[in-house]
């Protein structure tokens, strides 16, 4: 080193020891710390004196040769200074001990800025594992985001986090995989594709064999509230990924039937579900409890917070009551129905918009030459009124009696079980709720194909069994049966806490 830094120096042989002293010295001060601005450590020397002064030759410094054949040095951060960086101007989080900055990449996530966000300040490796398909894919273009990695002093999971539990669930997802339970059985949802193709012809042959009279117009309706109901359960497969084993195919699909087939965009699906996955049930961070607090007051401990805030925006204790009019009956309808196209809209997603307008399309030319324009009005209504009852009674009876709260931190797997239940296994059950009666295994697994919850289920139900967890399945009667109590419990926790607390 010693005749190349004396040149790149300007220094000529034989310069004196003080000038080659405070050339090493200058060349250690100068080794560059790791950073994602500086992904290499690089070795620069100072500018030395005017030519024509004679030095003697440099030795090589053993110190820099062997840090800069070490490579960059990583930085290391602590759980503390990860929490910190859970606002809105900087938001970090970990994967594998890895630490990534993902302040800028949150408006570029593909699953949303929200979702990944939720997970600012925590460890992701758990959700990160169970959302995305190809994770060395995904992993590649993360490298842009790294900053560093927790101190080997930090453990790998926060301290709110069951450790056993954690290890023990990685243990089984290596499992699932080596059994092929991740992989789908393209048979099964060609076929169950076609039932809804079948059944939506079968509601058109109804008018157009049996006429427009009452009857065949209320099967009709029906039938084409169970396509809309089925191909809502279909969307829900494509558009988690568990399907194709590439996201390309996964997403066409998923465009088709939430679009073509229903008339709903994809991006709105894909927003909200995800934020319902990565934490369900967690007041702020899952938007399928939006209503609370004013529509509902959901959980024992939100409920009794509101009531003690002496906060009021509708008569809780009659909740029970009155979800069976603003509830069921009125999501689809009288929601859904106008905010998707003002989503659509506002964020300029021409796309889904122009796949929607094919679904509009297609049924307007389909049933108005049968029925006229009001009665074709009259039909699309009650069929959304129908399609909304049934989805709201299937998405709730899992999560509305479940533990509600506030983002506690806490490990993917106890975060799934407190806020969903199942419902007992049968060859309606499963039609019916399309697969979603097996809501524990698909919070864990969502990306695992329907058929084969039931398959893995059993693992489920030891892992809880092992680590005092409730593994709740019921039957669907009283599935429906605990949306109402609990809303009713709810809603006496907070006139309670409201008058006396």
């Amino acid at each position: 080193m010693g005749t190349r830094a004396a040149r790149s120096a300007g220094l000529p042989f034989g310069a004196e020891n003080p000038a080659r002293r405070r050339l090493a010295l200058g060349a250690r001060l100068q080794i560059h710390s790791w950073s994602p601005r500086t992904p290499s450590t690089r070795l620069t020397a100072p500018a030395g004196p005017a030519r024509g002064v004679a030095r003697p030759a440099m030795a090589p410094d053993p110190v820099a040769a062997e840090t800069a054949a070490q490579g960059p040095t990583p930085r290391y951060f602590t759980w503390d200074e990860v929490a910190q960086r859970s606002g809105c101007e900087e938001r970090w989080l970990v994967i594998d001990r890895k630490v990534y900055n993902i302040s800028e990449f949150t408006r570029r996530h593909p699953g949303g800025s929200r979702v990944i966000s939720h997970y600012a300040g925590q460890d992701a490796t758990d959700p990160f594992v169970a959302f995305h398909i190809n994770k060395g894919l995904v992993k590649k273009y993360m490298n842009s985001l790294l900053i560093g990695e927790l101190s080997p002093e930090q453990p790998s999971f926060e301290p709110t986090k069951n450790k056993e539990l954690t290890d023990e669930f990685r243990e089984l997802r290596a499992t699932v995989e080596r059994m092929g339970l991740m992989k789908a059985n393209h048979v099964f949802f060609l076929l169950y594709l076609l039932h809804i193709l079948l059944l939506d012809g079968a509601a058109w042959l109804t008018l157009w064999v049996f006429g427009t009279s009452f009857l065949p117009f209320l099967l009709c309706a029906v039938l084409l509230s169970a396509v809309q109901a089925q191909a809502g359960w279909l969307q829900h497969d494509f558009g988690h990924l568990s399907v194709f084993s590439t996201s390309k195919w996964n997403h066409l699909l998923h465009h088709f039937v939430i679009g073509h087939l229903k008339g709903a965009p994809a991006s709105w699906w894909n927003h909200l579900h995800f934020q319902h996955h990565a934490k369900p049930n967690c007041f702020r961070k899952d938007p399928d409890i939006n209503m609370h607090p004013f529509f509902f007051a959901l959980g024992k401990i939100l409920s009794v917070e509101l009531g003690k805030q002496k906060k009021k925006y509708m008569p809780y204790n009659h909740q029970h009551k009155y979800f069976f009019l603003i509830g069921p009956p009125a999501l689809l309808p009288l929601y859904f129905q106008w905010y998707i196209f003002y989503f659509v809209i506002q964020r300029k997603k021409w796309v889904d918009l122009a796949w929607m307008i094919t679904f509009y399309v297609r049924f307007f030319l389909t049933y108005v030459p049968l029925l006229g324009l009001k009665a074709f009005l009259g039909l699309f209504f009650i069929v959304r009124f129908l399609e909304s009852n049934w989805f709201v009674w299937v998405t709730q009876m899992n999560h509305i009696p479940m533990h509600i709260d506030h983002d506690r931190n806490m490990d993917w797997v106890s975060t799934q079980l407190q806020a969903t239940c199942n419902v007992h296994k049968s060859a309606f059950n499963d039609w019916f709720s399309g697969h979603l009666n097996f809501q524990i295994e698909h919070h864990l697994f969502p990306t695992m194909p329907r058929h084969n919850y039931h398959k893995v289920a059993p693992l489920v139900q030891s892992l809880c069994a092992k680590h005092g967890i409730e593994y709740q399945s019921k039957p669907l009667l009283s599935a429906f049966a605990d949306i109402i109590h609990s809303l009713k419990e709810s809603g006496q926790l907070w006139l309670d806490a409201y008058l006396h607390q």
